[in-house]
C-alpha cells in the first residue's frame, strides 16, 4: 500500500474516534456542568477538561479566558481547525474523499451523510438545549461509521491502518477522559464522588459493564481499573492498545520492529498491571506515561508507514 493512502486511511480512523471521544468529554462535562454549584467551580471542570484534551491553547488564542458557556461550543463547533467535534469529521471526511477507491462506497456514503447533516444543521445543535442531541448524534454516527467499515471492508493492509488508527486514538481518548476527571477531583471542585464518576461510566457507555462487573457502588478506584486494565470492556486502554499492537502485527516490516516492540512493552505494562497501579494516588503517573507512550508510538508509524516525515529520534 502507498505510504499516502495508509497516510490517510489511518487518519480517518482517528478522526472519527477523535470526534466520538470529543463528544463523550464533552457529555461528561456538561452534564455536571447542569448541577447547582458556583461559577468558578463550573469554569474550573472546563478548565480541566479543555486542558486534559489538548484544547487549552487554541481555546485561549481564540477566547481568552474560560467562561461558563464558551467551552462546549467551542470543543463541538470551532471552525478551521481539526481540534473540535466539527473539525474533526470535515476532517474525516477529506481523507475518505482521498481514498475513495480504497474504502468501500457504503462507508463513503455513510460519512458524506453525516458531514452534510452536520453542515446543513445550522443553529440546531449551537443552542443549550440541542447540546445533549449533538452529543448524541456524534456518538451514533461515529459508531454507525464504525460499524459500516467493520461490516464492509476487505481484511487487508487498508484494514488494519483504520484499526491501529481508531486504536490509538481510543487509547489516547481514555486516558484524557479520565484523567480529566481526576484533575477536577484533586482540584475540590468534584460534584459528589458518586454521581460525578457515575457520569463518566455514562458517558463512556460503561455504566452497565460496571454493574455486571462490580455489583456494588460506582468506587473511583474501580472505575479506573475498569477503564484501564479490563480486557472486555471495549473502551479501556488495555483493550485499545492490544488492538493497536495486533494491527501492526499484521503491517509490520523491517523497519516498524522497533514500533511494534514499543507497542508491545504497552500492551505488556496494562495486560500485567495490578489493582494497585490504577489507585487514586498511582493514576495520574500512569495515564500521562500511557499518554507520552502512544504519542511515541504514533510517531513512529508515522515514520514506518505513513508520509515520509522526519521525526526527532
Amino acid at each position: 500500500m502507498l505510504s499516502r493512502t495508509a497516510d490517510h486511511i489511518y487518519w480517518l480512523g482517528r478522526y472519527i474516534e477523535r470526534a466520538e471521544t470529543l463528544a463523550r468529554a464533552l457529555d461528561v462535562q456538561y452534564q455536571l456542568s447542569l448541577l447547582p454549584q458556583t461559577p468558578d467551580s463550573i469554569r474550573a471542570g472546563w478548565l480541566d477538561t479543555l486542558d486534559e484534551l489538548g484544547l487549552l491553547p487554541e481555546y485561549r488564542k481564540r477566547h481568552g479566558e474560560v467562561t461558563i458557556d464558551l467551552p462546549p461550543l467551542f470543543i463541538a463547533h470551532a471552525t478551521d481547525t481539526s481540534m473540535s467535534i466539527r473539525g474533526c469529521l470535515q476532517a474525516a471526511r477529506e481523507n475518505a474523499r482521498a481514498v475513495r477507491g480504497v474504502i468501500t462506497s457504503e462507508m463513503w456514503e455513510t460519512l458524506n451523510a453525516t458531514w452534510i447533516e452536520l453542515r446543513d444543521s445550522g443553529s440546531t445543535h449551537r443552542s443549550a438545549a440541542g447540546m445533549q442531541h449533538f452529543i448524541d448524534w456524534v456518538k451514533h454516527r461515529s459508531q454507525l461509521l464504525r460499524g459500516v467499515w467493520q461490516g464492509t471492508m476487505l481484511r487487508d493492509e487498508g484494514y488494519a491502518f483504520l484499526r491501529m488508527g481508531t486504536a490509538l486514538e481510543r487509547a489516547d481518548g481514555t486516558a484524557r477522559i479520565l484523567g480529566a476527571r481526576l484533575a477536577t477531583s484533586s482540584g475540590g471542585t468534584a460534584i459528589g464522588g458518586f454521581y460525578q464518576w457515575g457520569v463518566l461510566l455514562r458517558a463512556m457507555s460503561a455504566f452497565e459493564n460496571y454493574r455486571k462487573l462490580y455489583r456494588d457502588l460506582v468506587l473511583p478506584d474501580r472505575v479506573a481499573e475498569l477503564l484501564v486494565l479490563c480486557e472486555d470492556e471495549p473502551r479501556s486502554l488495555r483493550r485499545a492498545v492490544h488492538d493497536l499492537y495486533t494491527g501492526l502485527g499484521v503491517v509490520a516490516n523491517q523497519r516498524s520492529r522497533e514500533t511494534e516492540r514499543r507497542a508491545g512493552a504497552l500492551d505488556a505494562t496494562l495486560q500485567f498491571g495490578s489493582t494497585e497501579s490504577v489507585s487514586l494516588e498511582r493514576l495520574r503517573a500512569l495515564l500521562d506515561d500511557c499518554v507520552e507512550r502512544l504519542k511515541d508510538i504514533d510517531r513512529r508509524i508515522a515514520r514506518d508507514f505513513l508520509v515520509a516525515i522526519e521525526y526527532a529520534a
